[in-house]
């Protein structure tokens, strides 16, 4: 499996050298990129949000700084600084910042080569 990353090796950076906040708005910078996934860094001012929408993979949403209000099939989930929360494949969710806030966003792709498990 080949990975295409932005990031130098061999190296540890601290997210907010990584991506700034946009005035107003939301940035993002794709950190590495794989078969299997996706791991991208997003930046949200306080009050910007993501509208409901769907995914077909399972997502993990890791809050670095700040908070925000997760909807994820209608459930509400308060993401504060420290936590992770699961986002399952094909369910309905949004994203709200209630403050200034980065997190880390991990699409777990399945891997599109099929294996073949033959028995004795």
């Amino acid at each position: 499996m080949s990975t295409n990353t932005t990031l130098p090796p061999a190296e540890a950076h601290a997210f907010q050298d990584l991506l700034a906040f946009a005035a107003h708005g939301i940035a993002s910078r794709v950190l590495a990129k794989a078969e299997g996934g996706t791991v991208t860094l997003f930046s949200f001012e306080k009050g910007e949000s993501l509208s409901e929408h769907t995914a077909p993979f399972d997502a993990l949403v890791f809050i670095l700084e700040g908070a925000m209000t997760l909807t994820i099939g209608g459930k509400t989930v308060q993401a504060m600084s420290g936590t992770a929360t699961l986002m399952p494949a094909n369910v309905p969710h949004a994203l709200d910042a209630d403050e200034r806030t980065r997190m880390l966003l991990v699409m777990l792709r399945e891997s599109a080569k099929i294996r073949t498990i033959t028995r004795s």
